[in-house]
């Protein structure tokens, strides 16, 4: 009240309005004393309240009066600005209050503006996961003019890794689908749909467009802008601009000077000389001047044909392929780590006729009492993190102040689908039995498959495995480290070979596999990778010993 009064009392253009002082002082006081007291209120009780608490005749009143009248009683425009927004007061048709957010939400709460809009809350694409910036909208489950309660799933976002549930917060009508079904590529906080609170405000947004209420702003401030002072700039640069441009046209000449073996060489190739521009004495025309011709026009003769070979190459056939969402993400933070990660690789085969004889017999086990088969994969993955038990330093990331040792053995594990690369993981995998990351595994395979990837189905792995050896055949490999862990193994295809028997002469078979180690020599020096894969080794060979 206070800060009203004083604005009013001390305004000069406030003063000179003599109808609005005889007539709607009252209704200006209450403006600012209610617009006080409505920026104290929770942010939930806000958009329950009626706008401003008087007859909208009065506010549309009042409302152009203040955006018409600036307040000059020693105030600035920023010092105005930052107290409207101190006392709630409604700009743009959305009440803005930095004091009443509470915490970051992708959602904002409008009041009625001039156009008529009744209280509503625009929604925005949320972030959903660490690293996303921007998401699709892989489809609507809810319809314009559905009732939507807390909860409830509204739509399914495609983020960076994988496509999830977005829930609403509040109960209310759904009035606005912004971003239809396939919209791509929509920002973090981007306007994606409207929500109103009655069910009879739902047709009022039929038309509702947020570009026009964003682009309100910029548009208050342009005429502060000074483009009237730049044009007597420009006056004078182009009026310099033909007072240099005149020495340059030289002067005709009925006459045209050359040397006689300049003539001799233009009258053989048939160039006329009132085309060249000669560089001899007083201009006349010499024989390199005839010669730079010439070599001008063989370029100009062979700029065509190198043209109609492109013409050829841009007759090739082909179809052009949109990036997909995880496809982005996967180039961006690969093409980040071999920028960034200094990787170094370690090599080495391992017998694997033991680990085969051990999952025959566990698979005739899990037969017999109605389990499901487990892989080598499995086994591997075991292995691996037996290993990083063994030699945690393996199992570290790096940071510019800190090399993070984590406690925790969790296993990414690298799924290919039509879709693109997915690292699904297995938690606490040192500690888990066969048959069980068996089971996990091949749940956490068929969601990649599917694009149902939750982020907690991904998120916080410290290692990864990728196996391209037993569905592909692939004998060896070098793979790329998953940032911002700092090893990556690589397994390939077992395979038989000839080894030398314990008697002279003697030869028999055994199976090998090649498993290659990507290591960030920042975090794992050397012989720390080579300890780890002679730990990796021993439980593959001695596949007993990951049974203890």
């Amino acid at each position: 009240m206070a800060c009203a009064s004083h604005i009013i009392n001390h305004s000069k253009k406030l003063r000179n309005v003599t109808n609005l002082m005889r007539h709607d002082h009252a209704v200006l006081v209450r403006w600012f004393s209610h617009g006080a007291r409505s920026s104290v209120c929770k942010r939930e009780d806000v958009t329950k309240t009626h706008p401003l608490g008087y007859a909208p005749s009065e506010r549309e009143r009042v409302s152009k009066f203040v955006a018409g009248n600036p307040v000059s009683s020693g105030l600035s425009n920023k010092n105005l600005s930052r107290t409207t927004m101190k006392l709630g007061i409604p700009m743009g048709g959305v009440i803005y209050s930095p004091e009443l957010s509470c915490s970051q939400i992708q959602s904002r709460r409008g009041f009625a503006s001039e156009a008529g809009l009744p209280p509503h809350q625009e929604i925005g694409m949320p972030s959903l996961s660490p690293t996303m910036t921007e998401g699709n909208i892989a489809r609507w489950l809810k319809k314009e003019g559905d009732k939507v309660n807390p909860g409830e799933v509204l739509c399914e976002v495609e983020t960076d890794k994988a496509t999830v549930e977005m829930e609403c917060m509040e109960e209310g009508y759904l009035a606005k689908i912004i971003k239809g079904d396939g919209s791509k590529e929509i920002k973090v906080g981007e306007i994606i749909a409207i929500t109103v609170e009655e069910e009879e405000d739902i047709a009022k947004f039929k038309d509702y467009s947020p570009s026009a209420s964003v682009s309100a702003a910029p548009a208050a401030k342009t005429p502060a802008a000074p483009p009237p002072k730049q044009e007597p700039v420009e006056q004078p640069v182009s009026s310099a601009e033909p007072k240099t441009s005149k020495p340059i046209s030289p002067p005709s000449k009925d006459r045209i000077f050359a040397s006689p073996l300049a003539r001799k060489m233009a009258e053989d190739h048939k160039v006329p000389l009132s085309s060249i521009k000669g560089t001899g004495p007083d201009g006349h025309i010499v024989k390199a001047d005839i010669e730079d011709y010439l070599a001008s026009r063989e370029k100009q003769v062979s700029a065509p044909t190198t043209r109609t070979k492109d013409a050829k190459f841009a007759a090739l056939d082909y179809v052009d392929i949109p990036h997909s969402q995880i496809r982005k993400v996967t180039a961006s933070r690969l093409l980040f780590s071999k920028q960034t990660i200094p990787h170094y690789y370690l090599t080495v085969d391992t017998c694997v006729d033991k680990l085969m004889d051990l999952r025959s017999q566990l698979n005739s086990l899990l037969e017999a009492s109605g389990g499901k088969r487990i892989s080598v994969n499995d086994l591997v993955i075991k292995a691996a993190a037996l290993a990083l038990r063994k030699v945690p330093q393996c199992n570290s990331s790096w940071t510019d102040e800190y090399i993070r040792q984590c406690n925790n053995v969790n296993i990414n594990v690298a799924v290919q689908t039509d879709n693109g690369l997915y690292v699904p993981v297995i938690r606490d995998a040192d500690k888990k039995g066969l048959s069980s990351i068996g089971e996990e595994v091949k749940r956490l395979a068929q969601k990649a498959k599917d694009n149902s990837l939750k982020p907690e189905d991904y998120e916080g792995g410290t290692f990864t495995v990728s196996n391209l050896g037993g569905p592909f055949g692939i004998k060896q490999f070098c793979a790329i480290i998953n940032p911002p862990q700092s090893g990556i193994l690589a397994v390939g295809s077992a395979e038989k070979r000839v080894v030398p028997g314990s008697g002279p002469e003697q030869f028999k078979f055994a199976s090998f596999m090649s498993v290659t180690l990507s290591c960030d020599h920042r975090v794992i020096d050397g012989a720390i990778g080579a300890e780890w894969l002679k730990a990796f080794k021993g439980y593959i060979e001695n596949p007993e010993s990951m049974l203890l």
